[in-house]
């Protein structure tokens, strides 16, 4: 799979043999878990199609920063499995990071997946945890993961 221009600087698909393997790329760190949402949701469908007519809210948390983006990517599958919701814009805020937690918040928008508008592209059963990577640079943060699909 190639990456589209329009995302350039933001994701691409890496080769990985039975599963989808994305590095997802920001300044900061609330950027780059935006730009890895907006990678899984691209994984399922022409995200540019997602209109972002409903809002809602997402606390996120964990021990790690891998727990953290895990559970993040998994929040919003579960929204799909449960709600049938797709989402294409991402805001996260009140990063905070202590010694025995990560958490943040995030609105998201979109609206519910309907065949006639979103092309169906692979289904995404699972995030995990092989061969995750967060990257913290002073310039940029990079992020990559796999989605078992």
């Amino acid at each position: 799979m190639s990456k589209p221009d329009k995302y350039a600087g933001k994701f691409e698909f890496l080769e990985h043999t039975a599963d989808v393997y994305i590095r997802a790329h920001g300044v900061t760190m609330e950027e780059a878990y935006q730009n890895a949402a907006l990678a899984m949701f691209e994984t399922m469908t022409d995200s540019a199609k997602i209109a972002q007519t409903q809002q809602e809210t997402l606390d996120v948390e964990a021990e790690d920063q891998y727990a953290l983006l895990y559970n993040w990517l998994e929040a919003l599958l579960v929204k799909f499995e449960t709600e049938n919701m797709l989402f294409s814009k991402f805001e996260i805020t009140d990063w905070k990071e202590t010694a025995e937690s990560f958490k943040f918040k995030a609105k998201v928008w979109g609206e519910k997946f309907n065949p006639k508008k979103h092309p169906q592209k692979v289904g995404v059963k699972a995030i995990t945890y092989h061969l995750m990577v967060v990257i913290r640079e002073p310039e940029r943060v990079v992020l990559e993961f796999i989605l078992d699909i």
